[in-house]
């Protein structure tokens, strides 16, 4: 058991010890696959009950994109939040009514809707981030239910009835969003989304905010002793966290063409704080990887009907009692956190 537990770390080693060229390359490939995996059927991977193309939007791929956003606050800060749906759900607002009121095109308000859901996560995070651990989770936890009540309530944001008549997007060149049954060019943009973020974020991590985060993660009052301005940090994370969550809440929005409360139960934000744990808290590829086990089992074990959910649930037991520390955990680093 100690032998499989340690696959992984040795994977991980050999990895880094390629030449960068060549992990570009690898990284290249890679995504070209998972580029044209929804235009080819792969029997290992076939789900007999759900359309494929469709799981990868629906399912995978929006899990993976709010599983990273969810990482830079649980994984990267050390910050326990329970309410991240509230941004997934602030996001697929602002698509709704910017796009039925105003009629702006999606690519313009894929950017406003991350300006608005960071001032959000900053508003959140000013009043809430001085408190730690369990008093800050339930304060999240609140705040997740607050976005979702305050939604249910609010005539102008469609109240119980939600919003419909949500906009398509325009074309991109070649690509077209006419047929409403194809999931593919969707698909296409939101692994775009995730390229760039992840690009994005490898670069944050080398950064000072990623050192510091990296500090506050391990021990917070040392960090401060050391310089690290902790308040300003944790505000960067929750920000950047927000937005990210935005992007998957104007993508699904204008996915679907209806959204309402409903959309956004607390569950989901159980689920992805799920994905972080299980696939490994702090680390990117095992984010991905706890996505798509939690996305695309239950859909894999569908055709088990009521059993499914005790399959999956033994399922999980089984990965976390293997690798308690998640499928695959963040590498420490012990480098030096100076000037932050």
């Amino acid at each position: 058991m100690r032998t499989l537990s340690r696959i992984p770390e040795r994977i991980g080693d050999g990895w880094r010890a390629l030449p960068r060229i060549v992990r570009w390359v690898a990284t290249a490939a890679f995504v070209a696959m998972l580029a044209i995996l929804p235009m080819v059927q792969v029997p290992l991977l076939d789900t007999p009950d759900t359309d494929f193309p469709s799981l990868l939007f629906d399912k995978i791929g929006l899990y993976v994109l709010m599983g990273i956003g969810l990482n830079v606050v649980v994984g990267k800060a050390g910050l326990l939040d329970l309410g991240y749906v509230a941004f997934f759900a602030i996001g697929a607002y602002t698509m709704a009514e910017i796009g039925t009121r105003l009629g702006w095109s999606v690519w313009v308000i894929l950017p406003t809707a991350m300006i608005v859901t960071m001032v959000a996560g900053v508003i959140l995070g000013l009043p809430t981030l001085r408190l730690r651990g369990d008093y800050l989770a339930i304060v999240t936890l609140g705040f997740g239910e607050i976005v979702r009540i305050t939604a249910l309530n609010t005539d102008w944001l469609g109240a119980s009835r939600g919003v419909n008549n949500i906009p398509w997007p325009s074309p991109i060149g070649p690509l077209s969003f006419d047929d409403i049954l194809d999931p593919k060019p969707f698909y296409w943009v939101l692994l775009a989304v995730i390229v760039v973020v992840i690009y994005l974020l490898k670069r944050l991590d080398r950064s000072r905010v990623g050192r510091a985060w990296e500090a506050i993660r391990e021990d917070e009052d040392a960090a401060e002793l050391m310089g690290v301005q902790t308040l300003k940090y944790k505000l960067w994370a929750f920000a950047i966290g927000a937005g990210i969550g935005s992007l998957g809440g104007v993508l699904y929005a204008t996915k679907i063409g209806f959204i309402s409360p409903d959309n956004f139960p607390l569950n989901l934000s159980v689920m992805f704080i799920a994905i972080v744990v299980l696939g490994g808290s702090g680390n990117v590829p095992g984010v991905i990887l706890g996505a798509f086990a939690i996305s695309y089992i239950p859909e894999r074990l569908r055709g088990f009907s009521e059993y499914r959910v005790l399959a999956f649930g033994a399922a999980l037991v089984l990965m976390m009692n293997v690798r308690p520390e998640g499928l695959l955990p963040r590498r420490v680093r012990g480098r030096a956190v100076d000037n932050a």
